[in-house]
């Protein structure tokens, strides 16, 4: 696995920071207010955290999916950027490895969205990717 990441480091790291590993997600100035907004207007409890993952479908072959949680599961890895806590399962880590979680609002704004650094294709929406 380090020999993985460590060629995700070399060739295609967005956010490298260390010689062989990528910051695992980032979250740029909007998506964080945005994630404190909803977690504020949901009235979720003290430690919620996004929860970030990878699924089997859309049209490019993988989907991301992100909810809001409050309950680690085993292997979950643990991340935090601008204060923002982000969970992603064990299975999806690999696949989302300097990835930015940004957010674009207004009329036109597609809401959450993933730069994926490791995504070869990605659909028309943005909503899936392959590798």
């Amino acid at each position: 696995m380090t020999a993985y990441l460590e060629l995700i480091s070399i060739r295609r790291c967005a956010i490298p920071f260390s010689r062989y590993f990528c910051k695992m997600i980032t979250v740029n100035d909007s998506a964080k207010l945005q994630v404190e907004k909803l977690l504020n207007e949901e009235g979720l409890p003290n430690g919620s955290f996004v929860r970030v993952g990878v699924k089997g479908g859309g049209c490019s072959g993988l989907m991301y999916e992100m909810d809001f949680d409050n309950e680690r599961k085993e292997g979950d890895q643990e991340f935090e950027d601008k204060g923002v806590k982000i969970v992603v399962d064990k299975k999806s880590f690999l696949y989302l490895v300097g990835t930015e979680l940004r957010y674009s609002g207004g009329l036109n704004g597609k809401g959450f969205e993933f730069y994926n650094p490791n995504a070869n294709r990605t659909c028309g929406c943005g909503e899936s990717f392959s590798l």
